[in-house]
């Protein structure tokens, strides 16, 4: 796992790392870093925002910092906001979803405290992907959920995502 360093909030908004990490409670932690499964459907996943994005009335952006408490900052794989959120350099109103990607080394009861911050902030949907295993989560301060649908939606809006049409150009990107 990652290593942390103990450093006061301004350093830490006033440095840029690469790649970016999360501050928790005092503490830079370096995430787990994603292999070609990881990076490929996270830029599927961006992609299919980034294009419906005026049509869903979203934007999405990539590992992007969101403050979710005074002291702790995330650093999602992918986080989507509504067109109307106020645009600041670090997001500070809760997205309309965050979205992690599972990398070989992240555990599921990790990405449980994340998202467990991502729920308290406001956040109203927290999906994970296995992009080895092709599973999917929905997930909140009750535990994960494993999506047995056929696709990730957001209730009231257009957002749709088929999984099996993401799975597929997942496969297709990783044969090329």
């Amino acid at each position: 796992m990652a290593t942390a360093t103990h450093i006061p909030v301004s350093e830490y908004l006033a440095t840029s790392y690469r790649p970016d990490r999360d501050y928790i409670d005092g503490e830079v932690r370096e995430r787990n870093l994603g292999e070609r499964p990881h990076a490929v459907l996270q830029g599927i996943l961006f992609a299919l925002f980034h294009t419906n994005r005026k049509a869903w009335g979203v934007t999405p952006l990539l590992e992007q910092r969101v403050q979710v408490k005074k002291e702790r900052y995330r650093v999602p794989d992918l986080c989507v906001l509504a067109k109307s959120d106020p645009i600041t350099p670090i997001v500070m109103t809760a997205p309309m979803i965050c979205i992690e990607i599972l990398s070989p080394d992240d555990t599921l009861p990790e990405m449980q405290l994340r998202a467990d911050d991502y729920e308290e902030m406001g956040v109203g949907y927290v999906w994970a992907l296995d992009p080895v295993r092709k599973r999917v989560w929905t997930m909140n301060t009750n535990g994960l959920l494993k999506v047995r649908e056929a696709e990730l939606a957001v209730p009231g809006t257009p957002i749709r995502i088929v999984l099996a049409d993401v799975f597929a150009e997942l496969d297709e990107i990783q044969s090329a």
